[in-house]
């Protein structure tokens, strides 16, 4: 059984968090925590944060057996575009530059290995 986890409007510019994702994807839960723990990217921390509410969905759902026991791997985790907080900022000659501000959603979904 699969379980999912998800982040909405997380503060942080889509691509920059795809960046961080597309380490992960495939990878052995607690190899992507490691991974996660030891990256630079300020989306590392938000991405830690779904992937641990992720494995405790599936232990949830499959109530006497452990993570650890059953391998869990990232099966699929993705990164969507979300709201756009759009502001100006003035500019020379009375005109106004738009400053996007960016959010994302992020979805996770982990599975046993397949034997």
């Amino acid at each position: 059984m699969e379980a999912v986890a998800k982040l909405k409007n997380c503060p942080m510019s889509p691509r920059k968090m795809r960046l961080v994702v597309d380490n992960i994807r495939g990878k052995d839960v607690y190899q992507a925590l490691n991974i996660l723990k030891y990256s630079k990217g300020e989306g590392s921390i938000w991405v830690e944060k779904v992937l641990l509410s992720a494995i405790s969905n599936w232990e949830n759902k499959n109530e006497g057996e452990s993570a650890s026991d059953k391998g869990l791997v990232v099966k699929t985790v993705f990164v969507d575009g979300g709201q756009m907080l759009k502001r100006f900022q003035p500019a020379p000659h009375g005109r106004a530059h738009r400053i996007r501000k960016r959010m994302n959603h992020i979805t996770i979904v982990v599975d046993g290995k397949q034997n």
